[in-house]
């Protein structure tokens, strides 16, 4: 029987991130589902819907109409963890993600390798625990 698979909210404007993100996902041990949202707004309307229920979040900073940032501050991610994956390297927008309840902040690295090696850290760390959690015990 194949596992239920972790359901994972990226929110990212930038199309070429986005697809490089599904790229690295698919070579995940993990079984995933990526959904995507392209703006703060879309991602607040995705979280709204009740049969969506993310075990983590991806969130870039840098968005439009409502950006990262906002986005924290508006949504109450106490039971959901969101790592923030921006380019931003600004001490201010950590304090502040970290304040508006980000679990994790990584800076999103421009070199390919770096990128995957990234992306493939996040998952272990947040979604691989309790994957592995659950195949010990069958």
């Amino acid at each position: 029987m194949e596992p239920e698979p972790v359901h994972i909210l990226l929110v990212e404007d930038s199309a070429g991130d986005a697809l490089l993100m599904q790229q690295v996902l698919t070579s995940s041990p993990v079984a995933l589902k990526l959904h995507i949202a392209r703006d703060g707004e879309q991602a607040l309307q995705m979280l709204a819907d009740p049969n969506l229920k993310p075990s983590l979040i991806i969130l870039d900073l840098n968005l439009p109409r409502v950006t990262g940032l906002e986005l924290l501050q508006r949504y109450d991610a106490k039971s959901i963890p969101v790592v923030v994956f921006s380019s931003s390297s600004s001490v201010t927008d950590k304090q502040f993600a970290y304040a508006r309840g980000a679990s994790e902040y990584v800076e999103k690295p421009t070199e390919l390798q770096a990128f995957t090696d990234a992306v493939c850290g996040i998952i272990n760390k947040w979604v691989g625990r309790k994957e592995s959690g659950a195949a010990a015990s069958s």
